[in-house]
């Protein structure tokens, strides 16, 4: 059976609830949650009762993930605290959100950081604020927290019944091959060091750095796969790891995504920007992302009113008029608020806008992966067969998966004792719709089966050891970077309403990149916050990247 045959049936077995038989043992205990999907539906169904009750404010960010946190970090950090943060589900903290238990907390969602690049200049001072990078942000190379850096053994890859160091499937392919994997490595690192003819990279993140120049914008138009076949790229080997990067920041198959998208996966990094000289070096924790999180709602002490829906937004020439539905008082209420950052995926957005059908449809234009998360606490290690010592990050070749991380991987016990494993899944060989529907259809047993099918592979002892497995599903995970996405007309529509004079509704989720990455959340919160800021009147120099 070849790949791609491989991970269609894989997702098709998965999704149809391929779970245990009648002779297999009952899965061990755990919960499975979803997002706020019931309370998201009422924005679609509508029926919510009519608003009671009218509130001022100044400020009012929609969304507590990643954007909205960054956006009100820069806020505050500026002197400005009249804001208020609403959110639809019950946490902050969006796709970073995290879990705990006696043995460890672990990610729910995003679980690293890479180092980031210069132009990512707000997200290194959001790091230096809580305590991750030391010394001057703006330095070429600057020092990070030793502790957060992912300790060694980084990554492997079970591939042939064996574990092989990094995501290198080369073991064993011709010589042609072998010299084909080496040719696209010479590609991307030539995307890596290219500039347009306006002199920015050709690829950055945060990609709003990036150049404009048609060379490279026009691959936004054809999917990363057809590039590949225009290429000339023809291993398995090639190809298998192109699709696992597309699977693995975007949630979707190479066949989906946008060449322009799948290049920059590769490209919008460099080595020298790190003291630490690795072009792979990332920061994690055992929570994931949710450290970040849980270090700016403690530094910042925001007040998150949840379980928040927006289900209408009216702007108006001296203010934005937001229907408020707060689940758990029962009521609706109408929020005015001199300013409005929106940074919630952009589908509720075009759901609950009046009167701007032209925006609305530029936000509506666009569709989100559903994912899967299985934490599974362990008794134990998984005993390191074939001579492997555990990784931080262990994939399985032959899988429709992304494998799992060791949530105690970054402690220094000196003896081996109970861990976590969280395994990730995307459901990226059906459409994003379909597999919504399998997530709120498939029963936890059914995706506990698949977890440990998948993880016993490698570990054949894994139900023996595993002790509790906690699914969670992500209905809307991450914005499908589809070709004519990240520079096609619909991102265009929305920049061009942030960027016009008098606008008090600023679009500030990572959907406005076309690329669900922390970089990308980061900037466009810091950067409607700094619009709001001006409007204000407030003096505050950017936090964002100034080209020399």
């Amino acid at each position: 059976m070849d790949r791609r045959s491989f991970l269609a049936v894989s997702a098709a077995l998965a999704a149809s609830g391929c779970g245990r038989t009648a002779k297999s043992p009952a899965p061990p205990p755990g919960t499975l949650t979803h997002t706020g999907h019931e309370l998201g539906h009422r924005l679609r169904d509508g029926g919510l009762p009519p608003a009671g009750e009218t509130l001022k404010r100044k400020v009012v960010i929609v969304g507590a993930g990643m954007s909205g946190l960054s956006a009100a970090w820069r806020l505050q950090r500026a002197g400005f605290t009249d804001f208020e943060l609403l959110e639809l589900e019950s946490s902050a903290g969006g796709n970073s959100r995290w879990g705990q238990n006696a043995v460890s907390a672990f990610p729910l969602g995003a679980h690293y950081i890479p180092l980031p690049t210069p132009e990512a200049r707000a997200a290194r001072h959001l790091l230096a604020d809580i305590g991750v990078l030391h010394g001057n942000p703006d330095a070429k190379s600057p020092k990070y927290e030793e502790r957060a850096l992912v300790q060694a053994p980084q990554e492997r890859l079970y591939r042939n019944g064996q574990w092989v160091d990094n995501l290198n499937p080369t073991e064993g392919i011709s010589a042609e091959d072998r010299d084909e994997w080496q040719r696209f490595a010479a590609r991307m690192r030539a995307f890596q060091a290219a500039r347009g003819r306006d002199g920015r990279r050709a690829f950055a993140i945060p990609l709003a750095h990036s150049s404009r120049d048609p060379e490279f914008v026009n691959l936004d138009r054809i999917t990363m796969a057809a590039w590949l076949e225009a290429e000339a790229f023809t291993s398995e080997a090639v190809h298998w790891l192109v699709n696992y990067a597309t699977r693995d920041d975007y949630g979707c198959d190479y066949r989906s995504v946008s060449a322009w998208a799948g290049i920059h996966y590769f490209a919008c990094r460099d080595s020298a920007f790190s003291q630490e000289g690795d072009h792979d070096a990332v920061l994690t924790w055992p929570a994931g992302n949710g450290h970040v999180v849980r270090k700016l709602l403690e530094r910042g002490r925001f007040t998150v009113r949840p379980r928040a829906l927006v289900f209408r937004i009216e702007p108006r020439a001296k203010d934005v008029a937001l229907g408020v539905f707060l689940a758990d008082e029962a009521r609706s209420v109408t929020v005015v608020a001199d300013e409005v950052i929106w940074a919630a995926p952009f589908a509720f957005a075009a759901r609950a806008l009046a009167g701007e059908s032209d925006l609305a449809a530029a936000l509506k234009a666009r569709d989100y992966a559903p994912w899967i998360t299985a934490n599974l606490t362990l008794s134990e290690p998984p005993y390191a067969h074939h001579g492997a010592p555990l990784a931080w990050d262990n994939v399985i070749h032959d899988s429709a998966s992304l494998g799992y991380v060791v949530a105690t991987h970054q402690g220094v016990a000196t003896l081996p004792g109970p861990t976590v494993l969280t395994w990730y899944f995307p459901l990226a060989a059906i459409a994003p719709r379909e597999g919504r529907r399998k997530l709120m259809n498939l029963r936890r047993e059914a995706w506990v089966e698949t977890a440990l099918r998948d993880i016993e592979k490698p570990h054949p002892e894994i139900r023996a050891i595993t002790r509790e497995v906690d699914v969670f599903a992500n209905g809307h995970a991450m914005v499908v970077p589809r070709p004519g996405l990240i520079w096609g007309p619909e991102q265009a529509r929305v920049q061009a309403w942030n960027a016009a004079r008098g606008t008090r509704l600023h679009f500030a989720h990572a959907d406005a990149s076309g690329l669900s990455l922390f970089e990308e959340a980061n900037d466009r919160g810091v950067a409607a916050a700094e619009a709001v800021l001006a409007k204000l009147g407030v003096k505050s120099d950017t936090l964002r990247y100034r080209r020399a």
